[in-house]
Parts: structure tokens; C-alpha cells; sequence
């Protein structure tokens, strides 16, 4: 199987990473933390999040750090915008592209956004509208795509239902989640098949968490498969609040070391990386959870 010749990179570290952080991240660190990962040549950088500061206190200065952050040409730096407040919100702190998301799982929706698949849907309704009208590209996150905290495994079937309903919406891309970190190459490959009967594979991005070891093989059976799209976190921030043992989302030091290694572009300088995960990892006081960045600090 033919592997892509670029992988574009998604870096979902100063969101999905820092979201969940009990400490409340300054803002001028999230807004260097975000320069540094341009600067080292990610081409998206998800920059914040628009919900209830209530639920999620962290991403609270969103709007702030928005309008501090240098605008790099070229780089994207999508936020999360739930529903149409959020989105409103979004586009008044200038964003450029935003982030909507489902579940495949009834019950995860239920419980991490307190309504039901087909309620999120609609709720989506109107800022997909709003957004086409103002010129705003729209990304989709489907979670749970293998398995599920509450239900375990999870049908292929209906991730691809979940998918093409977004992708019919106007979503311009959809990262599939394995928010649980319980896939292997076999189902992620079953799983991608299924989907991609419904979403063109160009269309699709894939986004692993390492709680059992299994992100960067994951990643190279999508890649196998047709998917050039990865979402990654310095310094493998981040984890689900709701599923036992998580770990972090894969390390992007750890995605980009492997694709050079395959000798695929994805225009990331990966020293430069290592140095932002260095330096939120610092901020957050821990040592980075990369095994590359940990191995490359040791020389």
C-alpha cells in the first residue's frame, strides 16, 4: 500500500491538551506555547475552545488569546464552537475556521454534552448555517470511534451514520476520534473502510489517544488506508476525563520523528517542537510525556 507523500498536522495542544488542566494555564503562556507551534511549522494550530466557562473554566480567556496571538500566513487556528453562542462568539474574536462536535456513542454524547446524538446534530444546524453565510470553514469531530468508556466497542456502522451526517452538513474535514485510546490497526482499518464509503478518505483526519500504547500504530494503518490528515498534542497533552487510565493524546514529537522517518513532508521543524513541548511542559511542571522529546533532551 502506497503511503501519502504529505501528512498535514493538526496540533490540538493548546485546546484539547490544556482543557482538562486542573491549573488554569496563564493566557501569555497559552499564547506563546500557540506562536511556538507555528513557528516550528504546524500548519493548524487549534488555538481555544467557545463553551460555558462553567464546563470548561480553562479555555475561559479564549477570546484573549485570539486576539494576542501573531497570526502566522499560512496556518490555521481553529476553535471549538459547540453551538450557535459559541460560534457567534468566535467570530467576534476573528476566527477564521471552527470546530463542531458528535459522538458515535449515545451514551458518551449523553454525558459529556448532555444531549443526544441526533439533538447535537441539530444543534449544529444553525451554526453550519451561519458559518457558510460569513465564509467560516467548519471541521467535525466524531468521538468514540472504536470504543466507548460506557458501551465498549463501537460499530463501524454507525460512526460512518454519525460522519456522513456531518459531512453532508458542510463540514469541509472529520477527525475520528478514538477518544479511549482502545484501537488497533485491525478495527481503525475496519472503521475507516466503513466511513470512508460515505466521506471521501481525502476528507478524513484521525485522532488517537495512547492509553494503551497503540496512537502511532494506529496512525500508520490510516496512513496505509489513504488518510494524510493527523491530529497530534505537544508534548502528548491532554486525555478524556471520563475514560479509566487515559493517557494523553499522541505525542506530535512522536507523529512527526515517525513520518520523517518514513520519509513523508510535513514541513514541521522538529527541534523547534521539542522546544514547545519543553516549554509548556515546564509551565505545567511535569517533563514532557514524548518519548522522542525525552530521548533527544538525554543527548
Amino acid at each position: 500500500m502506497s503511503l501519502p507523500t504529505y501528512v498535514k498536522i493538526v496540533d490540538v495542544g493548546p485546546r484539547d491538551g490544556l482543557q482538562n488542566e486542573k491549573i488554569i494555564v496563564p493566557t501569555d503562556v497559552k499564547v506563546e506555547l500557540i506562536n511556538a507551534l507555528s513557528d516550528a511549522g504546524l500548519p493548524v494550530v487549534e488555538a481555544g475552545s467557545f463553551v460555558s466557562p462553567k464546563w470548561v473554566p480553562q479555555m475561559a480567556d479564549s477570546a484573549d488569546i485570539m486576539g494576542k496571538i501573531t497570526l502566522k500566513e499560512g496556518v490555521s487556528y481553529p476553535v471549538l464552537a459547540p453551538n450557535f453562542k459559541g460560534f457567534e462568539a468566535a467570530l467576534a474574536a476573528g476566527a477564521k475556521e471552527v470546530a463542531i462536535f458528535a459522538a458515535a456513542s449515545e451514551s458518551f454524547s449523553q454525558k459529556n454534552i448532555n444531549c443526544s446524538i441526533e439533538e447535537s446534530l441539530a444543534r449544529f444546524v444553525p451554526v453550519m448555517s451561519a458559518a457558510k453565510e460569513a465564509g467560516i470553514k467548519v471541521r467535525g469531530y466524531v468521538s468514540c470511534v472504536v470504543g466507548c468508556p460506557y458501551e465498549g466497542d463501537i460499530s463501524a456502522d454507525k460512526v460512518a451514520e454519525v460522519s456522513a451526517k456531518l459531512f453532508e452538513m458542510g463540514c469541509y474535514e472529520i477527525s475520528l476520534g478514538d477518544t479511549v485510546g482502545v484501537g488497533t490497526p485491525r478495527n481503525v482499518q475496519d472503521m475507516l473502510r466503513a466511513v470512508s464509503a460515505h466521506v471521501p478518505m481525502k476528507n478524513l483526519a484521525v485522532h488517537f489517544h495512547d492509553t494503551y500504547g497503540q496512537a502511532l500504530t494506529n496512525i500508520y494503518a490510516a496512513l496505509e488506508l489513504g488518510v494524510a490528515v493527523v491530529d497530534a498534542s505537544v508534548a502528548g497533552l491532554g486525555g478524556c476525563p471520563y475514560a479509566k487510565g487515559a493517557s494523553g493524546n499522541v505525542a506530535t514529537e512522536d507523529v512527526v520523528y515517525m513520518l520523517n522517518g518514513l520519509g513523508i513532508e510535513t514541513g514541521v521543524d522538529l527541534a523547534k517542537l521539542c522546544e514547545a513541548g519543553r516549554f509548556i511542559s515546564q509551565a505545567l511542571g511535569r517533563v514532557p510525556a514524548s518519548k522522542v522529546s525525552q530521548a533527544l533532551s538525554a543527548q
